[in-house]
């Protein structure tokens, strides 16, 4: 594109972006940095409309930049810079005095993010990833029992599960053995790692009851037990505003829906791990918001040992203002990293 290309179309988005309404020519002749008629504009417009980088959603209406225009409007034109002091304020004021419970802390950043950014907001958060030191299986009734960790920190977890049909407490005192006798120093990743080459490698050797007792212990850790206290969504109710179009707000409660079933928990995290920094994914580019129409701002951050343990991120229209909202999602992942290598 030449200048006058560039500029009609950094316009034209930054005025959708703050508007949410299409941008006619007109309203760009009126500040224009050189004089051109309307029908000059119109023209331009319609180039970029042919280039696939802005979209008419009626007839006589004006122009919206289309995904592939946002894209690389976010990549080479945005100007980004740090976040104003009154939100650097409200997401510091999360971390009170008391630090100790990182689960509440998060949930208050997780509350503010969203209240200062409009969206809702995501915060995964870590997995204890310390040595586990013993494991007890407990059965509770026919139905439920309980698996008791305790890490080489003193971390104590007990957990709820389902045992599998016709467990017996010799089972379940031989999944305990068969676990205890590999766990010493490991973390519940690499237990779990182990735990699957022992059970290809010693199938034969190990009761068919403790092998499915030993297998619905991990799922504690991998499925969806894990995602519900891993995911905290907070702000929900900022994108389903009843103003907005049916249609929009069916694909935005769908998308939540995804969300709270912790479908894709896994890959929320999958996404910050392509590299340092903040990433942002705009409608379709990831399966998460394909059907919703919606962005997300998404940070990784780290702990002590730099490596990726969580994320925090917020999700909006595709009409973010993301020159606002990257600075506050890139600051609120720094200093939820601080404060997990603080404790460690």
């Amino acid at each position: 594109m030449n200048d006058r290309s560039r500029e009609v179309f950094r316009r034209v988005v930054e005025g959708y972006l703050a508007s949410g309404d299409p941008v006619g020519s007109r309203t760009l002749t009126r500040d224009f940095s050189e004089k051109v008629s309307a029908a000059t504009i119109r023209n331009v417009m319609q180039d970029l409309e042919y280039m696939g980088l802005l979209g008419s959603p009626h007839v006589s209406a004006g122009r919206i930049p289309t995904q592939m225009g946002l894209r690389m409007f976010v990549d080479g034109m945005i100007e980004i810079g740090d976040p104003s002091e009154t939100d650097r304020e409200k997401i510091d004021a999360t971390m009170g005095n008391n630090t100790t419970d990182v689960g509440g802390v998060l949930d208050r950043i997780g509350s503010a993010l969203s209240g200062v950014t409009h969206g809702a907001s995501l915060v995964l958060t870590p997995k204890h990833e310390a040595p586990i030191k013993h494991i007890e299986f407990v059965s509770l009734s026919y139905e439920r029992a309980l698996v008791v960790l305790v890490f080489s920190d003193g971390h104590v977890e007990n957990r709820l599960f389902t045992p599998p049909p016709g467990q017996t407490p010799s089972s379940m005192r031989e999944a305990a053995n068969f676990l205890n006798a590999l766990v010493e120093g490991k973390t519940i990743t690499e237990l779990q790692r182990t735990i699957g080459n022992e059970i290809a490698q010693r199938r034969q050797e190990i009761d068919v009851l403790a092998q499915q007792l030993v297998e619905s212990g991990l799922a504690l850790w991998q499925g969806e037990d894990e995602a519900t206290e891993r995911l905290i969504v907070r702000g929900r109710s900022n994108l389903l505003s009843e103003d907005g179009e049916g249609e929009d707000l069916a694909r935005i409660r769908n998308l939540f829906d995804d969300l709270e079933r912790k479908r894709d928990i896994a890959e929320f995290l999958d996404l910050t791990e392509g590299g340092e920094g903040v990433r942002i994914f705009i409608g379709s580019e990831n399966k998460l918001f394909s059907l919703s129409g919606s962005s997300l701002v998404v940070s990784p951050y780290m702990n002590a040992d730099r490596k990726v343990i969580g994320a925090v991120g917020v999700i909006g229209p595709t009409r973010l203002n993301y020159g606002r909202i990257v600075p506050i999602v890139n600051y609120t992942a720094q200093l939820v990293g601080k404060l997990i290598s603080d404790r460690s």
